[in-house]
């Protein structure tokens, strides 16, 4: 029986512009569409951090240009990242689908995410977009104004406030479309943030939600079996980039918790995803999260170790990685190595 699965796909896999996006998505397509048709329910999920940082950079250059044009808020931003990731990403899906005879219907859904106003986050901007800088450049832009952070070693970006997701409001949009059959995409960037005012009024919030945070918040809300976060590193570390660096195949969330409470993970970067996880996989018995590389390619005979959680009864294995599992005997070409967590 197949599972259901909601995949987080980096905002940083998806490119730095739209050539490297549609490219991107196209072998992103191949990965997914081959866990629909082994069986699998699939919902995805997408990040925004380089595309909504450009798209925040053109459109404050045009309103200091042309000044009838206001400065488009972060959330309006973000509504405009879901379109251009959704646009291709849907498409490239809907493509893949029909190459192999699969007559799914794919959809990208408009999704709106609250938060709390008061969330301490708004004072403690935490969440890098855009391109990457020099140091120097970095520092043209604090002067004017702007918060920059260091980001795991690999450049400087630019921070916005990244508050904790309460409630997605499309949530039963995004089920209903699910359950009919069809491939959802939602929460792109983590979703629109909105907060409540008065009466039934939403209103946008000058932040960018975490994807790996929104993601399971998604993945809770379906009652999925499996999330599964796609990023740019192999797999989870730990003393990342020493000479003792050592890679993790399994973790239990206690596990994770130690080496969070280290200062193993980088925040922003790694230490999101592997909260995201551990709060997934604590969240209910047999529930699964993974960390991986996405790879399209499957490598026959060589083992995974799969961590899974508490299951029932000839609970069949979930194996999500491109390399060939031992235990259920065969492959499902997603990610080439895994970091697996499960209460």
């Amino acid at each position: 029986m197949g599972k259901r699965i909601v995949i987080a796909l980096g905002g940083n896999a998806l490119g730095n512009n739209l050539p490297e996006q549609m490219v991107a998505v196209k072998h992103t397509a191949k990965a997914i569409v081959d866990l629909i048709q082994e069986g699998h329910q699939v919902v995805v999920a997408h990040g925004n951090g380089p595309q909504v940082g450009m798209i925040n950079i053109a459109m404050t250059t045009l309103s200091r240009e042309d000044h009838s044009h206001p400065i488009a808020p972060m959330s309006v931003c973000t509504a405009m990242s879901q379109g251009y990731i959704g646009y291709d990403l849907q498409n490239s899906l809907r493509e893949e689908l029909l190459n192999r005879g699969i007559q799914k219907p794919v959809a990208t859904v408009l999704t709106q995410v609250e938060v709390d106003p008061a969330d301490p986050a708004f004072q403690n901007p935490s969440k890098p977009i855009g391109t990457f800088m020099t140091e120097e450049e970095a520092e043209e832009m604090r002067r004017r104004g702007n918060c920059v952070m260091e980001d795991a070693g690999r450049g400087w970006r630019r921070c916005v406030a990244s508050p904790k997701p309460k409630a997605i409001v499309e949530i039963e949009t995004i089920r209903t479309l699910m359950e009919a059959g069809q491939v959802v995409i939602g929460c792109g960037g983590g979703g629109i943030p909105v907060y409540r005012t008065e009466g039934n009024h939403l209103k946008g919030a000058g932040a960018v939600i975490d994807k790996d945070f929104a993601s399971e918040l998604l993945a809770e809300s379906l009652d999925a079996d499996a999330l599964i976060i796609l990023t740019a590193v192999e797999k989870v570390a730990i003393n990342f980039g020493k000479p003792d660096q050592k890679w993790l195949d399994h973790l239990t969330p206690e596990e994770a918790r130690q080496y969070e409470a280290e200062g193993q993970f980088a925040p922003g970067s790694m230490l999101p995803k592997v909260q995201a996880a551990v709060k997934f996989a604590a969240s209910k018995p047999g529930r699964t999260a993974l960390i991986t590389l996405l790879h399209v390619r499957s490598k026959k005979g060589q083992s995974v170790n799969f961590l899974q959680g508490e299951r029932k009864k000839r609970s069949p294995c979930l194996s999500f990685s491109s390399y060939y599992c031992a235990h259920c005997q065969r492959s499902t070409y997603l990610g080439r190595y895994f970091f697996g967590l499960s209460a």
